[in-house]
């Protein structure tokens, strides 16, 4: 190192000193905010610019910024290596400084230090960086049978901290439709029924930005349960139809039986449709032959039900919602032969 280099290094080092002891920043000690001489505090959101203000006379000789106790201008001179802090030249009684895309690592005590008739005086201010409320992690979809314990989890980051909603979607149209079901990170379900599976919102707000918000869908398995049958009086000759409305998760395989022989289509002029929820077993002309009792038959891998509906003529005296579904016990010997075609195959 030459002379010259030598001689401005020990300069810049006096001029540091010269600071800390004019301006009255002590080393090694950082301002907190809640000292009495902090004559002011800045709030900003994260990503935002921070515009640091500090009143200056004609009477002043120097002034300097200090973020604790690193100088970040002196005059004119910039000190700091960090790009996001500039001078703003805004009027000759201002001396401020802007902190473009301010981040947590900003967040602290600045000192505008100004010498005055070789009497130091300070402004200090507190910047404050607020983060908007954002989800960081949350459970992944879930499927559970019925009758099981599920719980769901959802952390949020944010300053201040953020608050926690929990709101339920029923997947069923007829549910109870969005509603709060609780507050907090988690929620705990015991016991848990079909009319609990939906879509489950996780919402976090700290008021800084629009709440975050996301999803966590729950699926409840259980077994067919038939919740309508319908039939109609059918003429000899007529097309009549058979209708049975299933609700199981996973979807039901339906099959229609008469007596203990499995229809088909095809055979006999008849028709099985299975659209979803509905299964129609559809006679194109009805004989004498086909009036009677048959059964609907709804299965998964978590049960079987079954219900029986009666084709019948326009003159008979029938009661479908009596006669529509089958005791159990009527049943065992279908679930018999059932059982026996499926080994069979084997």
């Amino acid at each position: 190192m030459g002379i010259t280099g030598y001689v401005e290094l020990q300069w810049k080092c006096l001029i540091v000193v010269a600071l800390r002891l004019l301006f009255l920043v002590p080393a090694g000690v950082p301002a907190r905010s809640g000292e009495s001489y902090l004559k002011d505090n800045i709030t900003v959101r994260q990503g935002d610019s921070a515009v640091l203000k500090c009143n200056v006379d004609n009477k002043v000789s120097r002034v300097a910024w200090l973020n604790r106790t690193t100088i970040l201008f002196t005059g004119n001179e910039k000190w700091s290596l960090d790009p996001r802090v500039v001078l703003l030249n805004t009027a000759v009684t201002e001396y401020s400084i802007k902190i473009i895309n301010v981040n947590l690592y900003d967040e602290g005590p600045y000192v505008c230090s100004i010498l005055t008739n070789k009497k130091p005086e300070s402004t200090k201010v507190h910047l404050i960086v607020q983060v908007p409320a954002r989800i960081v992690n949350i459970s992944a979809d879930v499927s559970v049978n019925e009758g099981s314990n599920v719980s769901l989890m959802c952390l949020a980051i944010g300053r201040p901290e953020p608050s926690i909603l929990w709101k339920f979607r029923s997947s069923k149209s007829e549910g109870k439709g969005n509603r709060i079901i609780t507050e907090g990170e988690y929620v705990e379900m015991t016991g848990i029924t079909k009319d609990m599976s939906g879509s489950y919102d996780c919402i976090t707000s700290n008021d800084i930005s629009p709440p975050d918000v996301k999803t966590v869908q729950v699926t409840v398995n259980y077994p067919p349960v038939i919740s309508r049958v319908r039939s109609t009086g059918t003429a000899v000759g007529q097309k009549g139809v058979l209708w049975c409305e299933v609700s199981a998760v996973p979807l039901a395989d339906v099959q229609w039986y008469k007596g203990e022989r499995r229809l088909f289509n095809g055979p006999n002029g008849v028709k099985i449709e299975n659209k979803g929820k509905q299964s129609m077993l559809t006679f194109f002309n009805v004989s004498e032959e086909d009036y009677g009792n048959y059964t609907c038959v709804a299965m998964n891998t978590l049960g079987i039900t079954n219900a029986s509906i009666i084709l019948y003529g326009p003159g008979a005296i029938h009661d479908v919602n009596n006669a529509a579904f089958s005791p159990t016990s009527s049943f065992l010997l279908l679930t018999l032969v059932l059982t026996l075609s499926v080994l069979s195959k084997f």
